[in-house]
């Protein structure tokens, strides 16, 4: 990256194709950026974690959180940096006591099981408990020195529901829908302070310099769509109703996505946000032709592709861009997180064959 003292606030990124994908406006090429960029397939990330000692730490050192997020940047020309966080910050401020046992992902020691915790929950302050986060978003913005704009993001109300209350990831979410169909009053009061949290958390990062932000709904594929509806989608379009969509006289563009939510294109689509992301169990044509006229879209190779060759990875990618087609309105994604296991130079193959094959279609 080019030297931090020629960074401007009010300057846009060199390399802005990313933000004008996301507005459906015109650019050279499809941009690219990949969900957990900055993550554990990458040798030097590892290298960075240890040194930290545990994940959280990781996330609350501004200078750390500055460095990985940097590192896959260093390693290839993708379009954006996103902000190195969790997801789980929000509700560990709010003091259910995150942590991470080795090989089990993310848990909270004092998930919430009696109303009168859920009655107790308020929202959380992001310049006070979250104060590391918008440190590092305004050092990595520094660091980045315009070259490419940089992702904040938050989890939607109805993940961070599901972790809080279940206490860990990749569960049956049986306590979370005994909740939300026996005592709906209380689902929505953990709802209702997440997305007032959300909010203020991602209109902060705005503040500290992210240029773009996301909407992660992990979960919300998990419901029915009645469900869906009423407890995911309706509480991420307060939030975009709530978010700063300018800032230092550029917009700020949103991204939603919900794993799973294939069904629900439109649905989100009339939310207010820039662009969906899609899983790769949608059919990215299809989608376009369902919501393409309104948004962007972001998306959707799937990760597990990463883990072949480079010449399947270059093939794959190809049959993404010809299925989007001509015209703006992409950014080539994954469906989902990068995996641990896949090799670095798949990376590489498949940046570089979305940037040379894209070309064609612009």
């Amino acid at each position: 990256m080019s030297d931090p003292e020629a960074w401007n606030p009010m300057s846009h990124p060199k390399n802005d194709t990313f933000l004008r994908a996301l507005l459906r406006q015109p650019t050279p090429y499809t941009p690219v950026w990949i969900m957990r960029q900055a993550g554990r397939y990458l040798p030097e990330y590892n290298a960075t974690r240890a040194r930290a000692g545990d994940f959280m730490s990781l996330c609350r050192s501004p200078d750390l959180a500055t460095e990985v997020t940097l590192q896959p940047l260093a390693r290839y020309p993708l379009d954006a940096a996103i902000l190195f966080s969790d997801i789980l910050t929000v509700p560990d401020a709010m003091g259910l006591g995150l942590y991470f046992a080795e090989g089990e992902g993310p848990r909270f020691e004092r998930p919430l099981r009696d109303e009168w915790e859920i009655n107790d929950l308020a929202p959380v302050d992001p310049w006070g408990n979250l104060r590391y986060v918008m440190d590092a978003v305004s050092q990595i913005r520094k660091a980045l020195a315009n070259e490419v704009p940089l992702i904040g993001f938050a989890g939607s109300p109805f993940t961070l529901a599901c972790y809080m209350i279940e206490g860990k990831g990749g569960t049956d979410f049986e306590r979370v829908k005994t909740m939300l169909y026996g005592r709906p009053d209380l689902m929505h009061k953990i709802l209702a302070v997440n997305a007032a949290s959300v909010t203020t958390y991602l209109n902060a990062q705005i503040e500290s310099g992210a240029q773009a932000v996301m909407l992660f709904d992990s979960w919300g594929g998990a419901l029915s769509q009645a469900a869906y509806l009423e407890f995911s989608l309706a509480y991420m379009e307060q939030i975009v109703s709530g978010l700063t969509r300018e800032r230092d006289g550029q917009r700020v563009p949103v991204i939603v996505f919900t794993k799973g939510g294939g069904q629900w294109l439109e649905k989100i689509a009339a939310i207010g946000c820039d662009a969906v992301g899609l899983d790769w169990t949608v059919d990215i044509r299809d989608a376009r032709a369902r919501v393409g006229k309104s948004v962007a879209l972001q998306g959707n190779l799937d990760p597990s592709i990463l883990l072949t060759t480079p010449d399947v990875v270059q093939r794959e990618v190809g049959k993404v861009l010809t299925s989007f087609g001509a015209g703006s309105g992409h950014v080539f994604n994954l469906g989902h997180g990068i995996s641990r296991l896949t090799p670095p130079e798949n990376v590489a193959a498949l940046v570089d064959a979305v940037h040379d094959q894209s070309r064609i279609f612009h």
